[in-house]
């Protein structure tokens, strides 16, 4: 995707040398835009863990890169060497656990390290196979762009070229992925191909990731939008202004349930009661094989209260300010996710085309997870 007319990838080596991964800032956005650079694994989990970037599939490959840092530092002697990764791998996998793709990651990158019979080659094989998860990421997403279009130019055609509506929640698009994002690359694809669409950005409180990411990569790539507070979208549904949902995956059973972004399931159910299409946009990377139960199965992240009770904006002079939301001694939680049963889902959008969300379905399109010993990886 372009930033002022520039290419960026969210993630990228910038040295090899001294080990320097760059990443979008996606705590300065949409006032400003900032890259950071990180130095060392205890930078890759601090980006990771306090959100300096996040969605399933960039935590993934940053993760991937981190384990490639954890090579780098380790001691080269070959008992230390295993320690020190095996430590790393544990220290990222607690850094968020409701999204798959970070243990995903880390197991490929062990994988990776252990086909290598020297400490140098693991190094070595860490940083290609870190290059190789961010090239697939960006890959998938591109493809669940191309199936996903489909549906949206199949609408299109239904309203005889007049503008789709659709809604999404969180940001699911490229500042989540490497590229081109997942619940909008569709949106991306149709829109380059002269549909007209415009999109229904919910603000996703707390964090706020829809109204401050998703409205300002749809502006940088001129898709029309429009921003609402999260629980206008069952309104909007009711008075028929909404024809389809799409939203990502943090992590997806392999029966169809999905866990995303906390207030995703009340989309699903308004979605559900006015007839409306709900998709869930996904690379098979967020597919967890090893669960069938989202709602007992999956952990659910519990942040910071703060994140609840302050929030973040530009004041009227152009100074970024954190102002107190509720009553100085009032609790707050803050549970980040939410899990949407499968039976509220129209259907998946993966990278090998679209399925209904239950087990036989989605298999038909990964057959080789059949195989049980597939399901360990």
């Amino acid at each position: 995707m372009k930033v002022n007319g520039e290419h960026y990838r969210t993630i990228r080596v910038i040295d090899d040398e001294k080990s320097i991964v760059q990443i979008i800032d996606q705590r300065q956005l949409p006032h400003k835009f900032v890259t950071e650079d990180l130095l060392s694994f205890s930078d890759i989990v601090t980006a990771i863990s306090d959100m300096h970037l996040r969605g399933a599939g960039l935590i993934g490959v940053a993760a991937a890169y981190g384990m490639w840092m954890a090579s780098v530092e380790a001691p080269d002697e070959p008992a230390g060497f295993e320690r020190h990764i095996s430590r790393a791998a544990e220290i990222l996998i607690s850094a968020r656990p409701t999204a798959v793709n970070l243990s995903w990651a880390v197991g490929k990158q062990i994988m990776n390290m252990a086909e290598a019979l020297t400490t140098e080659n693991k190094r070595k094989s860490a940083r290609k196979g870190a290059d190789e998860i961010a090239d697939s990421d960006s890959e998938s997403c591109r493809m669940i762009g191309v199936h996903g279009a489909v549906l949206l130019e199949e609408l299109s055609k239904r309203k005889g070229g007049g503008v789709i509506n659709v809604l999404t929640h969180c940001n699911a698009g490229w500042l989540a992925f490497v590229d081109w994002g997942s619940a909008l690359s569709p949106v991306y694809m149709a829109h380059d191909k002269g549909i007209r669409i415009h999109v229904w950005v919910d603000e996703t409180r707390p964090r706020n990731q829809g109204s401050s990411l998703t409205a300002w990569e749809l502006g940088q790539h001129g898709v029309p939008h429009t921003i609402i507070a999260d629980n206008a979208g069952g309104h909007l549904m009711q008075q028929g202004l909404v024809d389809m949902v799409i939203v990502g995956s943090d992590r997806t059973t392999a029966t169809g349930d999905v866990a995303n972004k906390t207030g995703t399931y009340l989309k699903a159910l308004a979605a559900h009661d006015n007839d409306v299409p709900f998709y869930v946009a996904l690379p098979s990377s967020s597919i967890d094989w090893k669960i069938e139960d989202g709602i007992r199965q999956i952990k659910i992240e519990e942040r910071g209260a703060d994140e609840v009770r302050y929030i973040d904006g530009m004041d009227s002079s152009g100074v970024v300010r954190r102002v107190l939301l509720t009553p100085e001694r009032s609790r707050a939680a803050n549970y980040a996710f939410d899990v949407t049963p499968s039976r509220l889902v129209t259907a998946l959008i993966t990278e090998r085309g679209i399925c209904r969300a239950n087990r036989e379905d989605i298999l038909s399109l990964f057959p080789e997870k059949r195989d049980k010993d597939a399901t360990r990886i």
